[in-house]
């Protein structure tokens, strides 16, 4: 009887899908570490090593199930490091009667996968990964005819499919969404908790990468590599997260501070997005958790959790597939700058972007609003191109997978759609920075001023931005708060060349 080739790649790890439940001799399952997905774009070292740690984990648990695998790390012999190339080196070798694989969430995957099967003489079939909630038609399907996707509407259905924080029809305490109670300064160092880790030595897989000419950014220590690689270590991840973090995580959600990289914040993000953990698991679980503790741990912090999972995790995935591949190519502003060099360094006087991007490239990691509020913030604020801002996202963190990335970065971030994912562009003055964070004090600029040669460049940059964006953005409803106010400005033309005098040296700032 013939064999089936069946594909896994890196990022559909799940060890409860259908396909394992039972095992079939005749099926071959296929893992590959390839060169093709370590370089099209420049990925943080410590990315790379955590998907092939992953990985080899994912595939010993397969073989240890009784399932025939074969792996092949980047440096075996027959590797041509081309997907597509290796498949049809493994289908000729072990004389493959039919081709498998999992539905991809990535474009560029989806299609050259598609284009493969159309070319093989045997026959192919796809099948679901199993993990998100939704369908990739669902979202486009649920906003027919609407001109908005908007993101509460889809996520207010989500808990009502699901039956997650109801009562009935209705959510629970009768108030769907906590968004305001979910933005405090943290103040108070005694209530942090040290991450849940799980430190590892790397050095044979670092070996690896730099014999095989592998290019990476950020840094990596042979024994401190701390991310989950495992579905154990990943339960073991939310249930820290339940135990130690949920009764502070809603309530310090967006703030920032420099004593801390994680906070409250669960780091389930790559176990999320490797389909080590699933979303409804993850909900399911804080949910529960939260109805046993609730005389500790209010509904707000719970509600903040769950809003980012069932909400705009799947929301962002629905966005992905309903706009690309079009959406990797907007430019609403027409921005067109190169990306500063100190997004490659973390070398700035500017204490908030050489925090978060420090913090970055030292732990492939930065939540969500240190990527929309300071690093997309500038990046938006200083006109840089989308392009450059993309790549930069999806080498640099280590849950970075596109249909996550882009639709958060190219989408939100920047406004480069125009309007699909968000109603208005997400910039801010140092306000903003210094009221979620601790990050201007004792920076070399100055918040408070728009000029001179201390003045924070967010301030000037800002009214920069609306300055020469009025003809896209006056019209905007939530937006004419702002040009009312820089109507009253009396330094326009200081500010506005306090600001053309940094765009020309970004580099130095």
């Amino acid at each position: 009887m013939s064999k089936t080739l069946r594909l896994i790649l890196g990022d559909q790890l799940n060890i409860n899908h259908s396909w394992f439940r039972e095992v079939h001799p005749d099926n071959i399952y296929v893992m590959m570490e390839m060169k093709q997905e370590t370089g099209y774009v420049r990925h943080h070292i410590q990315k790379v090593v955590g998907f092939f740690l992953a990985m080899r984990n994912f595939a010993d648990a397969l073989q240890k199930g009784g399932h025939e695998v074969v792996y092949w790390n980047l440096d075996h012999p027959d590797n041509t490091q081309n997907l597509t190339e290796n498949l049809l080196f493994l289908i000729e070798k072990h004389q493959i009667g039919s081709f498998e694989y999992l539905l991809p969430d990535e474009y560029r995957l989806d299609r050259q996968l598609a284009d493969f099967c159309k070319s093989l003489s045997i026959p192919s079939r796809h099948f679901d990964s199993e993990h998100f909630l939704t369908s990739r038609e669902f979202l486009e399907d649920f906003f027919k005819g609407k001109k908005t996707f908007l993101m509460e509407t889809f996520y207010r259905e989500m808990r009502k499919k699901y039956d997650v924080l109801m009562d009935g029809k209705e959510p629970l305490t009768g108030k769907w969404n906590y968004d305001q109670d979910n933005r405090n300064k943290f103040r108070d160092p005694l209530l942090l908790k040290a991450p849940k880790v799980f430190p590892k030595n790397v050095s044979d897989i670092t070996g690896l990468l730099q014999k095989m000419g592998v290019e990476t950014i950020g840094t990596i220590g042979e024994k401190n590599f701390e991310w989950p690689v495992s579905r154990e270590e990943s339960l073991q991840v939310l249930d820290y997260f339940c135990e130690k973090l949920l009764d502070s995580f809603g309530e310090y959600q967006d703030s920032m501070y420099t004593g801390d990289a994680f906070l409250f914040h669960s780091r389930l993000s790559f176990s999320l997005n490797t389909k080590m953990l699933s979303p409804l698991e993850v909900v399911e679980k804080v949910e529960k958790y939260w109805f046993a503790h609730q005389d500790r741990i209010n509904i707000a912090q719970v509600e903040g959790f769950i809003r980012q999972i069932i909400g705009w995790r799947e929301y962002m995935r629905g966005i992905y597939w309903a706009k690309m591949p079009k959406f990797s190519t907007l430019n609403f502003f027409e921005h067109e700058r190169k990306l500063p060099e100190f997004y490659w360094t973390g070398k700035t006087k500017m204490n908030c972007l050489k925090h978060s991007i420090g913090q970055s490239l030292d732990k492939s990691y930065a939540h969500h609003i240190q990527r929309l509020m300071v690093t997309g913030n500038f990046a938006l604020l200083a006109g840089i191109d989308p392009d450059e801002v993309d790549a930069w996202y999806l080498g640099i963190y280590i849950d970075a997978i596109e249909w996550v990335e882009i639709t958060n970065t190219r989408g939100m971030s920047q406004f480069a759609d125009g309007g699909i994912v968000g109603t208005k562009p997400y910039v801010s003055s140092a306000n903003y920075i210094d009221k979620m964070s601790d990050y201007c004090k004792g920076c070399h600029y100055d918040k408070n001023l728009k000029i001179g040669e201390n003045a924070c460049p967010f301030n000037s940059l800002y009214w920069h931005f609306y300055d020469r964006n009025e003809d896209k953005l006056a019209k905007n409803p939530r937006i004419g708060m702002a040009y009312k106010t820089w109507e009253k400005i009396k330094d326009k033309s200081k500010i506005l060349e306090q600001a053309e005098k940094y765009l020309e040296n970004l580099d130095k700032l």
